[in-house]
């Protein structure tokens, strides 16, 4: 029998936690760590030195030799810069460990050689961390040691966000400040901030790391290049909830562990719809310690899938033909006093406060539908979205048949004086009980699907970080919020004015509620006669971000300046032209290295054994119509090979990242199809003995 695991003994114990701060610190310096997190402002030097030392005397009893200060720039994964505690020995020679609380505060790395999009020249180095004092510090215990780990945010010299972290804590206190309005018109005088908290489900895949070591596609570019289909996908539909096999079901029990320690409400695990496909969600959290979180989610993943003999890969499409993978973004907003905005209650028609919350959000993704869909892109997100099996690229909110139901009659009638109720769903089996039904079904194919009491944001690629679109969720709800006080708060009757506006917000933007098949053709048609915004790929997108509408939305709620918006476009457009530009030198390395001489080598055998066989005086047809198969094949890979090397150089010549990332787009992309299209058909043809690399089926199906 194995090892009874005690979750409650090891959950936060590689997590600075409120608990130990308590424990360690004196209570005037805890009381003003506390208030500082509750309610901003800057903590004093003297009870930063006073943090530091208890956090340090922690770390160090737990095996820690390092501190960093652990950010996310542009690039949209992690960073840190690891310190010793090391100081000058003493006089006897003794070496000292210290920890100051101005090390805490502010960290110096190097700005220039992160992604800046002109904000930072090459020879503009100093940047700064500063410690976001409302995510614990927690330990990472790797092959390095046990270093301590500060979250930060990362800005320039001149003050600028050079990282995913800064905006979002901007939008979290937009929303909130905006939210504590709105409560206050319905009396809640209790409330001090509105908290926006997050859930990502979180969808990967596992391979044998032995495979994957054979094929540099994975390598360099986290997907498959090339690859024919297996002759069994996801068709019999018996991996989606199946029984998690032995191998990967211990890779899973030591990821919980290892997220456990490090605090992360690792709750749910299953096997999803494409084989060697999974999923981990946790319980909702802080916005920001949920985007913590779930990076630290990513990195624990590939790192304890190295001890099973496994790799983990993120990226949203790794296999053509079968489902890619997301990170579904549950997204809500609950008051300081516990009451969530979101929760409609038994009788939603009657929740006045919900009504006008829910009038709000449908206004803001109508107006910024554009910003939301810009927020999940990714370059791995363009092979995902509208493909059949994850949220089309239209932006829609699907609000289920009670509140469609109530949203109609407040269109139709202004009043909505009926709800629908769940009832019972009838078993019919006598020992089984009769189950209390939902109001309302959901829906796999809406982009942001109301939940019962939160949001569901579904557009999310599954490699990136969710704090994009939560700073955009936070910002387009706070603009509404405001707008909304804005006219409440002067109106002679209030009970009029918040019907009134309720009525107005549902009418102008209810274009924006489908409940139907997002998937199907008949609702890109329909959605193009609403006048919905189809933005189909992701340097499509990019130009949403420095629209007139988006820089004063930004700039209004003091989230993103003009500068930092245009960066962050700059940003995209080269990250786009880079990661194609390794897929497309990854392809011509293949091709040209591997299966052009594999199928050559396959080519000269078939050759000699059509003369074998006629020689021996039998019918060699079938030998020779196989042999100028494949030989058609060679010369198609050839001259795709040769038009794809013609596309990438002119690539690399184009100056402008807009024009580059564009041509891509619309050069580079179409020759790596042309060329992948010959090689897969020759994997259908040639002995697999001498296939220079592991299959779709030695990949998904061999775990």
């Amino acid at each position: 029998m194995s090892e009874v695991l005690n979750v409650e003994e090891i959950f936060g114990q590689n997590v600075f936690t409120l608990g130990k701060m308590k424990e360690r610190l004196p209570k005037s310096v805890y009381k003003e760590v506390k208030t500082v997190m509750d309610k901003g402002g800057e903590l004093s030097l003297a009870a930063a030195d006073v943090a530091a030392k208890a956090m340090k005397d922690w770390a160090v009893e737990n095996g820690a030799t390092h501190y960093t200060h652990w950010f996310q720039p542009l690039t949209g994964i992690t960073a840190e810069k690891h310190d010793s505690f090391v100081s000058h020995p003493d006089e006897s020679g003794k070496m000292i460990m210290e920890f100051s609380g101005k090390e805490l505060i502010k960290g110096e790395p190097d700005a220039s050689s992160f992604p800046s999009g002109g904000l930072r020249a090459t020879f503009e180095a100093r940047g700064y961390t500063a410690w976001d004092i409302t995510s614990p510090a927690f330990l990472k215990e790797d092959a390095t040691g046990v270093i301590l780990c500060i979250p930060t945010a990362f800005c320039s010299y001149k003050g600028e966000a050079l990282d995913k972290k800064t905006p979002l804590l901007r939008s979290m206190e937009a929303v909130s400040e905006q939210a504590v309005r709105i409560v206050r018109l319905f009396g809640n005088t209790e409330a001090t901030k509105v908290v926006a908290s997050v859930g990502p489900e979180q969808e990967y895949f596992l391979v044998d790391r032995e495979k994957y070591l054979k094929r540099p596609d994975l390598i360099f570019a986290g997907r498959t290049l090339f690859g024919a289909p297996a002759p069994k996908g996801q068709e019999m539909e018996d991996h989606y909830f199946g029984t998690i096999r032995e191998r990967i079901g211990a890779y899973m029990k030591d990821l919980n562990i290892e997220l456990w320690k490090l605090g992360v409400t690792a709750k749910t695990q299953h096997n999803e719809v494409a084989p060697a496909q999974h999923e981990l969600a946790p319980i909702y959290e802080t916005a920001n310690i949920a985007v913590d979180h779930n990076q630290l989610v990513m990195e624990t993943m590939k790192k304890v899938a190295g001890r099973h003999g496994l790799t983990c890969l993120l990226h949203e499409k790794p296999f053509a033909g079968v489902n890619g993978s997301g990170k579904h973004n549950n997204w809500s907003l609950t008051t300081d006093n516990g009451v969530n905005l979101l929760d409609p209650g038994d009788t939603p028609n009657e929740n006045i406060q919900f009504l006008l919350v829910l009038a709000c959000i449908i206004k803001a993704v109508d107006v910024h539908a554009d910003l939301l869909r810009q927020s999940a892109s990714d370059v791995g997100n363009d092979h995902r979205l509208g493909a059949n099996e994850a949220p089309p690229a239209i932006i829609s909110m699907f609000l289920g048949e009670q509140l469609e139901d109530v949203v109609k009659q407040l269109v139709e009638t202004g009043e909505a004086s009926r709800c629908l109720e769940g009832g019972k769903l009838m078993t019919g089996v006598s020992t089984l009980p009769d189950l209390a039904k939902d109001a309302t079904d959901r829906n796999r194919t809406s982009p942001f699907a109301f939940t019962g009491n939160k949001f569901e944001f579904r557009m999310v690629g599954s490699s990136d970080s969710i704090a994009s679109p939560n700073t955009t969720l936070n910002a387009i709800v706070a603009e509404a919020f405001c707008e909304a006080a804005d006219i409440l708060e002067k109106a002679d009757d209030f009970d009029v004015a918040v019907h009134d506006l309720i009525k107005k917000y549902l009418t102008d933007h209810q274009r924006i509620i489908f409940n139907g098949n997002g998937y199907s053709d008949e609702w890109v048609a329909e959605a193009e006669r609403r006048g919905l915004p189809n933005i189909k790929s992701m340097i499509e997108a990019v130009d949403t971000l420095t629209t007139d509408k988006a820089v004063k939305l930004f700039e209004r709620f003091g989230i993103f300046t003009e500068a930092e918006l245009e960066s962050r476009a700059e940003v995209l457009y080269e990250t786009y032209a880079k990661s194609i530009n390794i897929e497309a030198l990854t392809m011509i390395d293949m091709a040209s290295k591997q299966y052009i001489p594999a199928v050559v080598k396959y080519t000269k055998s078939l050759a000699d054994t059509v003369i074998a066989v006629k020689e021996a005086g039998a019918d060699a047809s079938a030998q020779a119509d196989l042999l100028k198969d494949v030989s058609e094949k060679l010369t198609a890979m050839k001259a795709a090979l040769v038009k794809l090397e013609e596309a990438e150089a002119k690539a690399s010549a184009i100056t402008d990242a807009k024009e580059q990332a564009f041509f891509y787009k619309d050069v580079v992309k179409a020759a790596m199809d042309e060329l992948r299209a010959p090689v897969d058909a020759a994997e259908m043809l040639v002995d697999k003995k001498v296939w220079p690399v592991p299959t779709y089926g030695d990949l998904i199906f061999e775990v």
